[in-house]
């Protein structure tokens, strides 16, 4: 990821619409649908600069690994987790530790092999854990967005689970979710390609929009495993060994 990109990611982790409502979300399928064990031991494969941290934590002891330096520094600054340099899918480190749970949160489109990181993930985990997974949905919405934050590739809920049980994981639950803005997002995106006009902003937007935008997108976190969406900007799956 461009380093404007983890500067950028950085500022608006506590406030952007995006990363509050997503947190809320993905708190919500860990409580809800994976449940860790008291005193848990988690692992975030690519932490970026942090801002998932706290709320892994509240299930457990966190490690984290992470590439590029600069954001590692940023990370290990809010003082939550042990943080080391690694990479997918050779440089996990922690010794041989255990987990019984592996967040990948937006990390693995940007894995050239992503069969061998899952398959490297999938010797990681304790008996019983479970992996939580999301990926940037919808090939054909690839943007400039992808190209700013390297991605390798967007993902169908087909290659997702297909990825994962090449890489010898069950899948316990998959879907979309972003959904509920996703007519919004194409019809941003299709008018963007029809001016041909650069992508948007990743900048956060005014208080009263980014509310709005935040509370549609929480929304989502009391739907998720309760009703199937058709279709959204983004991919969850909770996978096990």
């Amino acid at each position: 990821m461009d380093r404007s990109a983890y500067a950028s990611m950085s500022a608006q982790e506590e406030g952007h619409w995006w990363f509050v409502a997503r947190r809320a979300i993905l708190d919500s399928l860990i409580a809800r649908r994976i449940a860790p064990r008291p005193g848990a031991r988690i692992l975030e494969a690519g932490c970026g600069t942090g801002g998932n941290l706290a709320m892994l934590a509240a299930y457990g002891s966190v490690d984290a690994l992470e590439y590029d330096d600069g954001a590692r520094r940023l990370a290990t600054a809010r003082g939550i987790a042990r943080i080391e340099p690694g990479m997918l899918p050779g440089r996990i480190g922690f010794g041989e530790a255990r987990y019984d749970l592996i967040a990948l949160l937006d990390v693995l489109e940007h894995v050239d092999a992503d069969r061998d990181a899952l398959d490297a993930l999938r010797a990681r985990l304790a008996p019983g854990g479970r992996i939580l997974l999301t990926v940037p949905a919808a090939p054909w919405l690839w943007s400039d967005h992808d190209v700013l934050h390297h991605h390798k590739r967007r993902y169908t809920l087909g290659s997702l689970t297909g990825v994962a049980q090449a890489a010898g994981l069950k899948i316990e639950a998959a879907g979309y979710f972003n959904s509920l803005l996703f007519p919004l997002a194409v019809a941003a995106r299709m008018a963007h390609r029809l001016f041909g006009r650069k992508g948007g902003s990743d900048a956060q937007p005014s208080r009263p929009i980014n509310g709005w935008l935040r509370r549609i997108f929480a929304t989502e976190r009391h739907l998720l495993g309760r009703v199937r969406f058709p279709a959204g900007l983004s991919l969850y799956a909770i996978l096990s060994a």
